[in-house]
């Protein structure tokens, strides 16, 4: 029997290794850097941010800074810090090609930390969602809406098709029990199913988001739509006669589309306030997809499918995405290019209208549909909105704490005491210049700070 001297020996040795791991460094300080908390208040310059077990612990000014015990200092004197930015629109499983697991290390890389992923084959976008939950691979945070709910004759196969208020209100409870966090509706949703669906999802305080087609935005948004998603509904609000849109879109997916960009060339600013002012009085969230609309209308430029920014994207899927097929698909001709590009204009006025009557926007891209490069495409979207008249800041808002909003998710969009620790540390202002946000030094999701480098090692 060994001694008791030797049991008091092994106590003591126990000891001494739990507190000396009681002192090891368990958090970080980031110190230096000007912060652009996500606000859209002033900057912070000379910050000072200790994050700990993956959260935000405290933010000051470095003047005052007294570095805590157990916290190791990383300077970075020169850079700039904001938050985690969201892409509040996108799309991770395709019907044909499964998930798009190329995408999520390209979203971080580029500071996407979450992502609100619109629709899917049902098990296999709930699947996705909870892989990346338990950290099995790398990528962004995910909200998702599963499949989404379309009229008869939906667009895609895997959709939740709903030909009666009923099979509206049963595609709602569907998606609660296999756990969506959101719900999108699509096209050949009528304004009888949108309010047997909004009345359905209330109860269980689910949003629901919208791409519009048979249901105008004014309409959807006195239903209580929460979410206007690619500016859908809007010109059919606007215009006098809305009818011929309506035919279009129950013609075909690619029908509607055409007569809906081209229709925004005809609005006129009265018109166009007067929807803005409905949406932003109903507290409708616009998720424009400015990207998504400018990458259209540029198709049949050379300098579009040029774009050296493509070189991020693996030939494979670059061949999937195969956009003259699609063009031909839609039968758009040169002339349907002009006339979108003609429609920018109209859409760049009605975000200034609404974003001026107090109306919120959030950053969504699209992506990973033709030519919508993950993670990039925010940026992108970034500096569309600040073309149409955002400030930068207002910006990198859209792309921070309104997405954060846009999810219902109190933990995300800010740098404050108590968020989850998603950040992104620039070398250069992007208040200066919204191009700036692409100077990416560091990403930290989850607490955990990544360099941009390690993570296209992983592509």
């Amino acid at each position: 029997m060994p001694h008791r001297n030797h049991h008091v020996a092994m106590a003591f040795g126990l000891c001494l290794v739990l507190a000396c791991r009681s002192r090891e460094p368990d958090g970080v300080a980031l110190v230096g850097a000007t912060l652009i908390d996500g606000t859209g208040g002033p900057p912070l310059v000379e910050s000072a941010i200790v994050v700990r077990r993956g959260h935000i612990e405290s933010v000051g000014s470095r003047g005052d800074f007294q570095l805590p015990e157990r916290t190791t200092e990383v300077d970075l004197t020169g850079r700039w810090i904001m938050p985690g930015l969201v892409d509040g629109h996108v799309h991770l499983v395709d019907p044909q090609a499964g998930v798009a697991r190329w995408s999520l290390p390209r979203y971080l890389a580029w500071g996407v930390t979450t992502v609100r992923d619109m629709h899917g084959p049902l098990r296999s976008a709930l699947a996705l969602r909870r892989e990346l939950a338990r950290g099995w691979r790398p990528g962004p945070r995910v909200y998702s809406a599963g499949a989404m709910i379309d009229g008869v004759a939906p667009t895609y196969p895997d959709a939740i098709t709903a030909g009666t208020a009923k099979d509206a209100r049963r595609g709602v409870d569907r998606l609660v029990n296999a756990g969506a966090d959101l719900i999108k509706v699509y096209t050949h949703v009528d304004k009888t199913l949108l309010a047997a669906l909004l009345d359905e999802a209330r109860p269980f305080n689910l949003r629901v988001a919208g791409h519009l087609g048979l249901t105008d935005a004014v309409t959807a948004a006195r239903l209580g739509l929460g979410s206007l998603e690619h500016l859908s509904g809007i010109p059919e609000a606007a215009s006098a006669d809305p009818s011929a849109l309506y035919a279009a879109h129950q013609r075909s997916f690619f029908a509607g589309w055409t007569a809906f960009e081209q229709a925004w060339a005809g609005l006129d600013s009265a018109s166009l306030a007067r929807v803005a002012g409905v949406l932003a009085a109903r507290t409708v969230i616009v998720v424009p997809t400015l990207v998504l609309h400018e990458t259209f209308s540029r198709l049949d430029d050379p300098a579009v499918l040029g774009d050296p920014m493509l070189k991020a994207i693996p030939q494979e899927e670059q061949r999937r995405w195969n956009v003259p097929d699609m063009i031909a698909r839609a039968g758009w001709t040169t002339g349907d290019f002009a006339a979108f590009r003609r429609s920018r204009a109209a859409q760049d006025r009605f975000l200034r209208i609404f974003h001026a009557k107090g109306g919120r926007i959030a950053v969504g891209t699209d992506a990973a549909n033709q030519m919508l490069i993950p993670g990039y495409g925010v940026h992108r979207e970034m500096e569309l909105l600040v073309a149409a008249g955002l400030t930068p800041g207002e910006a990198i808002s859209a792309a921070t704490r309104n997405g954060a909003l846009l999810l219902r998710v109190d933990s995300l969009g800010l740098i404050a005491p108590g968020k989850v620790a998603d950040l992104v540390v620039l070398g250069r202002d992007p208040l200066a210049d919204i191009r700036n946000t692409l100077s990416i030094e560091r990403v930290m999701t989850r607490g955990r700070m990544l360099s941009p480098d390690s993570i296209r090692a992983r592509w």
